[in-house]
């Protein structure tokens, strides 16, 4: 038998509430795993599991009913668009996003994985070469991990599915294994864990597998002990101004409150702030969140800010630590590209950064990654799917900051201006400084 992979440490479980994603491709089993882990933890209602018994008619459950909501989804039997599900163990709260694994819907997957602390990609074991000296990996697969890795999703766990329907299972997850790691290794991508399941009879799911092959823990086990990600609270304060309200009824007088989600960083009373783009100060008067006032508010939390003076704030300024942020008249950035019209050099598009909206101009598209090689090659345009490095000149400057530093000032999404669609998610690289 091949050597196998060390098992994953047990992770303590965590006590904040983890959002990940399942992707893959076509077939792989998310929905069924997804499906599975309801199951298992009892977030079934009676009338649900009631119909599902009904339409399975004496045979075994179609667990995959339970994501696919959609009439065209049952109809085709593939996932089109995400499905949000909920569940809780004793040892944590979960929300799962279930992203179609269709090339045609890549699109729904980088919205899913944006948001999400972790990400389970299945890899059906069924699909793969297993003959072969190196075991070569489905496209999907790579091109899921590589836009999970970019979205900066946290914790990257692959899930190795249908190992019920192998005769001689432990050799083939081995080489599937060191398939995934040397991927890994050459993308740079952090394994959380690579673990074998059946998400068709619930083996190594919530239950261990009594196997002489594999010692290491379920999946629920390595969700569990995943830490949820976290805005950075040290360092400087960054706020997109989302919305603007006067406080009363009918009072020229009353003070305004800026409301939105702080980027990075706390803010206390009394502090000094600094608007952008206009680059006026003033200091912290009062904090509102959730309908009471407060003392203090970090990364990662709805606050409504009163400042101690009249300023002229809409909707799409900051509010920043004073000399934070820089204005960034070209944005260099990693492009995933999710149009099926391809992105062209020299043409017009909108782009969105925080809450503000300006027109830009693609200047340049750098290369292109090849996901089979992960080498970047030569390219003029980007098709659907296809990811680069790309230079965009802004009609207005915008504070940017390295995405891999803050997901809120290190993202834009760029919209075709004729036929409104998201054409892609922009990345900014790191090296673009904030001043």
């Amino acid at each position: 038998m091949s050597a196998l992979p060390q098992p994953l440490a047990l992770a303590q479980p965590q006590a904040s509430a983890l959002r990940f994603l399942t992707a893959g491709s076509v077939d792989d089993g998310k929905s069924t795993l997804i499906g599975r882990l309801l199951f298992d933890s009892r977030a079934i209602l009676a009338d649900q599991l009631d119909n599902l018994q009904a339409r399975a008619g004496g045979e075994a459950i179609d667990l995959s009913l339970l994501t696919d909501g959609l009439e065209a989804e049952r109809e085709q039997g593939i996932t089109i668009d995400v499905a949000y599900r909920y569940f809780a163990t004793k040892a944590r709260k979960f929300i799962i996003a279930d992203a179609p694994g269709h090339e045609q819907y890549t699109r729904n997957m980088v919205t899913a994985a944006a948001g999400s602390d972790a990400a389970v990609v299945l890899v059906d074991i069924t699909k793969l070469d297993l003959g072969a000296p190196a075991v070569a990996l489905l496209p999907q697969t790579r091109r899921h991990s590589l836009l999970a890795r970019l979205l900066r999703v946290p914790s990257i766990v692959f899930a190795v599915n249908k190992i019920d329907a192998l005769a001689e299972p432990g050799p083939a997850y081995a080489a599937v294994s060191k398939a995934l790691r040397v991927f890994a290794d050459e993308a740079g991508i952090a394994v959380a864990g690579i673990v074998p399941v059946s998400a068709l009879r619930g083996d190594n799911v919530t239950t261990p597998m009594n196997t002489p092959w594999y010692h290491g823990p379920t999946l629920l086990q390595v969700l569990e002990g995943l830490p949820a990600a976290q805005e950075a609270t040290a360092g400087d304060f960054h706020l997109p101004v989302q919305y603007v309200a006067r406080e009363g009824q009918g009072r020229g007088d009353q003070p305004r409150v800026l409301w939105g989600r702080i980027a990075q960083g706390a803010l206390s009373l009394g502090d000094e702030v600094q608007v952008f783009p206009s680059g006026e100060r003033a200091r912290v008067t009062a904090l509102r969140r959730a309908g009471r006032t407060i003392d203090q508010a970090e990364a990662g939390q709805s606050a409504g800010v009163v400042l101690d003076r009249q300023l002229d704030v809409s909707r799409g300024d900051w509010l920043a630590t004073p000399g934070s942020l820089q204005a960034h008249p070209r944005v260099e950035a990693t492009m995933a590209w999710l149009d099926t019209e391809a992105a062209t050099v020299g043409r017009k598009y909108w782009l969105r950064h925080g809450n503000r909206w300006v027109q830009a101009r693609l200047a340049a598209i750098h290369h292109r990654l090849d996901i089979h090689t992960l080498e970047t090659v030569q390219a003029h345009t980007l098709g659907v799917n296809e990811i680069g490095q790309v230079s965009f000149d802004l009609q207005q400057p915008l504070p940017l900051a390295p995405y891999e530093r803050n997901r809120v000032g290190g993202a834009l999404i760029v919209v075709d201006p004729a036929s409104h669609r998201t054409s892609g998610a922009l990345m900014v690289q790191a090296g673009t400084e904030l001043g």
